[in-house]
Formats: structure tokens, C-alpha cells, sequence
């Protein structure tokens, strides 16, 4: 089974799909995150596993406009635990680091650390690519944020560990398929909508969840191209499709919507905070 992710091996989004999959999945590395949407589309890959948001760092907002633009659906999630590691050569010393490149979201989960190092910065594709591209360059005061993984594929020297700002730093990933799923039980469903620009607009659609004792778990908004000053609002919420109430709640919301669209209802993903007492 191919799994298609932004990156290259070693990447967080690789050692995410692994984590969930199991030694069941091939993992299927693209250069970028359209390039994850074709590879599902096309039938290269079976599913696709995007970051959608770190608990630091924000939302990824490139994917929930790809969500938006292919014809895929999101059928599952899962949350990974992120711990940066500070990358150099072998022999590399962390006192005579000047520059660290990786990927802009770990270098915003890292800033912090970095300017107590007093280093300079520079964003790249990819956390893993980052560690290739330090050993390429074979300069001893360059380092990378990557994955301990990362270190170990390319045969470099880990100069410091747990790096991140903050120990609960969680990416949140979304997976998608061409085909959809109909969960049961403990899940959610994810929408994208527009509304007309008037006043109660916005407070009368969130209330078609709130009669309904319905969750809102993530609420992100996209500018609507074309229409300036116009927005999209995605919404994650706890629930299925299959549910009476999540339906009733989307006949409601599409009767005043001026787009909506069910982007998928996956089964929740539940993860233990380890650092809790």
C-alpha cells in the first residue's frame, strides 16, 4: 500500500504515516504537496498524508486550499509528536554553528532555541532535505532542524536535542483518498463553506451546531479567490455524516449557504498527553 508525502525520507510526515499505517505502507516521498494531491489522484499512491496544523507553529494553509481544489476526500487523521533535533556534520561542534536551514514550520517551532544560539536562520522544501542538503554542502558551521531519523539516514551527528520552544508540540496530519468512508462511532467531519457577507451571517451558521449540541474542534478561514474581502470558513467538527444531527445540521447550514461542501468524515484520532500528571 503507497502512502504519498510532502518530503523527502526521514521527513515528520513519513515518520507520521509509518506511525499510523504500520509496517503496512510504502511511503511515497514528493517534492511538494501538490504533487501528494496527483499522486492519489492518478492512483500512484492510495492515500495521501498532509500536515494540516501544528500545535505551535499554526495552520499549514497551502493544504486547506488543495483540500478545497482536488476532488479528494479526507478519510482519517492523526497526531504526531514532533522533536526537533539540531543536525551537523560528523565532528560538527554546536558552539561554532553560525546557520540553520529547514523547513519554515520547524524553524518557527524552534525560534526560541535559535536566537539564544544566536545563528542564522534559512527556510528550506523539507526538514529531512534540510540534513541533505547540510551534508552536501560539507560545511561544518551549517546545521539543520530535522528528525532524529533523518540524522541517522544521512550518517549525521545529532548536536542537540528536544530543540522545539515548547515539549507539547503536536502536528496534526490529515490523510486523503479518492474514495470517501462512512465512520461509526468516535469521529469527525470536516466542511468548507461560504456565506453571504451580512450582518449574523457567521453567528447563524455556527449556530446549526450549537442547537445541536454539535462540537466545533478547528474553525480556520481561507480568502475566497476572486472576492475580495470574501471568506471561506473550514470547520472540523465532532461527528459523522452518518449521524441524524450532523445531517440535519448540514441541510440547515447549505439552506443559507452560498457553498458548502463536505470535505470528509473520518474516524477521530485520540492520543494520550504524555507530559500530563
Amino acid at each position: 500500500m503507497k502512502v504519498a508525502f510532502q518530503g523527502e525520507p526521514g521527513a515528520y510526515s513519513e515518520a507520521a504515516l509509518l506511525e499510523h499505517f504500520g509496517g503496512q505502507a510504502q511511503s511515497l516521498p514528493c517534492e511538494t504537496f501538490e504533487q501528494v494531491f496527483q499522486a492519489v489522484a492518478e492512483g500512484n499512491a492510495r492515500y495521501g498524508f498532509l500536515p494540516i496544523e501544528n500545535s505551535l507553529a499554526g495552520s499549514i494553509h497551502r493544504n486547506y486550499d488543495l483540500l478545497l481544489q482536488n476532488d479528494l476526500y479526507v478519510v482519517g487523521e492523526h497526531h504526531l509528536r514532533v522533536s526537533h533535533c539540531l543536525i551537523g556534520l560528523p565532528g560538527a561542534r554546536l558552539e561554532e554553528i553560525e546557520s540553520v536551514i529547514s523547513h519554515p514550520q520547524a524553524l518557527a517551532q524552534c525560534d526560541g532555541t535559535l536566537r539564544r544560539l544566536g545563528v542564522k536562520t534559512e527556510p528550506v522544501y523539507d526538514t529531512a532535505g534540510s540534513v541533505r542538503l547540510v551534508q552536501a554542502e560539507g560545511n561544518p558551521r551549517r546545521a539543520a532542524i530535522a528528525s532524529r531519523r533523518a540524522a541517522q539516514l544521512y550518517g549525521m551527528s545529532i548536536l542537540a536535542e528536544a530543540i522545539e520552544d515548547n515539549p507539547l508540540n503536536f502536528t496534526r496530519f490529515l490523510i486523503v483518498a479518492a474514495e470517501p468512508v462512512h465512520p461509526r462511532g468516535d469521529a469527525k467531519t470536516s466542511i468548507v463553506f461560504a456565506l453571504q457577507n451580512a450582518p449574523g451571517a457567521l453567528f447563524k451558521a455556527l449556530s446549526v451546531f450549537a442547537l445541536r449540541e454539535i462540537d466545533l474542534t478547528k474553525i480556520e478561514s481561507r480568502p475566497l479567490v476572486g472576492k475580495p474581502w470574501e471568506y471561506l470558513f473550514y470547520i472540523d467538527l465532532a461527528g459523522s455524516t452518518e449521524e441524524t444531527r450532523v445531517q440535519n445540521a448540514l441541510h440547515n447550514l447549505n439552506e443559507f449557504a452560498t457553498f458548502l461542501r463536505v470535505l470528509g468524515a473520518y474516524p477521530r484520532h485520540r492520543f494520550t498527553e504524555p507530559f500530563s500528571s
